[in-house]
């Protein structure tokens, strides 16, 4: 998993989505979410856990609007 993020870190968009991951933005989202639950999920590979985290992160409007702009990078 570790060489996964840091190959999309290291990728065209990495630098941008590094200051997404670092922003205000993204920090009171993290504070929202439980961290223990999210970890748990993407360490097991569970994807229905995976989903149930990401439907909690998008039910936000902080989740959405750090989604769009992630997907904006995507577009570029």
């Amino acid at each position: 998993m570790d060489e996964a993020l840091e190959k999309i870190l290291s990728g065209k968009n990495g630098e941008a989505l590094r200051a997404l991951a670092e922003s205000d933005e993204a920090a009171r989202l993290g504070r929202t979410l439980p961290g223990a639950e999210a970890e748990a999920a993407v360490r097991s590979g569970d994807e229905a856990a995976m989903r149930a985290v990401l439907c909690k992160l998008l039910s936000t409007g902080e989740g959405r609007a750090l989604a769009e702009k992630i997907a904006k990078l995507g577009g570029k």
